[in-house]
């Protein structure tokens, strides 16, 4: 079994910081790549940023140049910086990845969600 568990959402005004960690635990042989997507309301859910093996890293065009995506390998553990912070980036956020299982099952695996709300 494996579980996603994220933290670090929270309310902010515009322009502030906030910083989302996302750790997998389980039954882990390999992660390929692990991400951060968001969901508003009344919106489809999308790709805010993913980070892959060798530490490359993509982001959507909305969140280049706010957002941070980095990783601790040893902890499996996804980190999202998101600074200047706007409205528009009220969601949920979550945590998404691919995962190989020590019994060599590869699947995607999503957190529960984690709420932003970026308001004055």
């Amino acid at each position: 079994q494996v579980r996603l568990v994220e933290s670090g959402g929270g309310l902010v005004q515009p322009g502030g910081s906030l910083r989302l960690s996302c750790a997998a635990s389980g039954s882990i042989f390999s992660i390929r790549t692990m991400g951060w997507y968001r969901q508003a309301p009344g919106k489809q859910r999308e790709l805010v940023a993913a980070i892959r093996s060798g530490d490359i890293t993509s982001y959507a065009d909305s969140v280049k140049g706010r957002f941070t995506i980095s990783g601790d390998n040893a902890k499996n553990t996804v980190y999202l910086q998101m600074n200047s912070l706007k409205p528009e980036d009220t969601a949920v956020y979550y945590c998404n990845a691919d995962i190989t299982t020590t019994w060599g099952r590869g699947s995607e695996y999503w957190g529960q969600g984690t709420q932003v709300t970026v308001s004055s």
